[in-house]
């Protein structure tokens, strides 16, 4: 099929949703309606793209075919694939193919590709590990699970949000990748704010450690992407702390049904819990330096 041949819509239109479907719509893709909790912003986007913007969820499904869905948890998501509400996106969706972006709980993805069967419509966990620039510029780095027949229907959507796709497996698989990949990642941010922020108390160059860091084992993707943040203090949010707290969290209950003890996931996570209870979750990720650096606090 044609790029044009695909009529999308999209629920949840925050930084992520918004861009993937600024990002269909210049790759010559119909985005025909967006929906949001948050009606303006649906509105403002809608506007922009000019697509639909909706207050009822059934109403996405009755103008979309595939629907992406980037939603903020788990309650969000059972909301949205609610089988017995009013109003939700499993009416009349006979046909309908569901991507589901959002990092949730891979149990949650399990559930909702059986309710989605069940009304004669298929779903695909789509798991990003990449922020909103990629979002934007349609490099994101995606995981899939689900039925590998709808990965394959799919795939030209896909293709188009990403530089680097992958297939993982059945429902369910894919998220736990993902919730994997985002805890050794929180952690491997905790612990560079915590080399930087010592540093920073010892009275040595940040920038020298920086370069330092780079060169041996002390390396790590988070310190090209976070370090100088972490310096500058320039906290402007890609990954916030409250969805860092929050994907860790989804980690720890995969370890606890696994029978095993994981301390630094657990220690990052308190980390990003004290942010949320200062009042920092809305920072990105790389706010966690201001639990560490010396003179650094609420001030943020």
């Amino acid at each position: 099929m044609a790029n044009t041949d695909y009529k999308i819509g999209v629920v949840g239109v925050g930084r992520m949703g918004a861009n993937i479907a600024r990002h269909l719509k210049d790759d010559g893709f119909q985005v025909v309606v967006v929906y949001d909790v948050a009606t303006e912003r649906a509105k403002e986007l809608a506007s922009e793209l000019g697509a639909t913007a909706t207050d009822t969820l059934a109403q996405v499904t009755a103008l979309a075919d595939y629907i992406i869905t980037v939603v903020t948890d788990d309650n969000a998501m059972r909301q949205v694939f609610s089988d017995d509400a009013e109003d939700s996106l499993l009416k009349n969706a006979s046909g309908t193919v569901f991507i589901n972006c959002a990092t949730i709980s891979p149990q949650v993805h399990v559930d909702v590709e059986a309710l989605a069967a069940k009304h004669g419509a298929e779903s695909l966990e789509g798991c990003m590990a990449s922020s909103i620039t990629q979002a934007r510029e349609g490099t994101l780095y995606l995981m899939c699970g689900g039925k590998k027949e709808t990965f394959d229907k799919t795939r030209a959507i896909l293709d188009s949000m990403s530089v680097s796709l992958r297939y993982i497996g059945e429902a369910g698989k894919a998220a736990q990748v993902k919730a994997l990949v985002n805890m050794v990642m929180n952690i491997n941010t905790a612990g560079l704010a915590e080399g930087l922020g010592l540093g920073a108390a010892l009275g040595l160059d940040l920038e020298m450690l920086q370069e330092v860091f780079s060169q041996t084992g002390a390396n790590s993707r988070v310190l090209e992407t976070d370090g100088e943040d972490m310096q500058i203090r320039d906290h402007e949010c890609y990954f916030s702390a409250a969805h860092a707290s929050k994907d860790s969290g989804i980690a720890l209950d995969l370890a606890d049904e696994a029978g095993i003890s994981l301390p630094l996931a657990q220690a990052t996570k308190d980390q990003y819990d004290r942010m949320i209870d200062l009042g920092l979750g809305e920072l990105d990720k790389s706010g966690v330096a201001e639990l560490t650096f010396p003179g650094r606090g609420k001030d943020a």
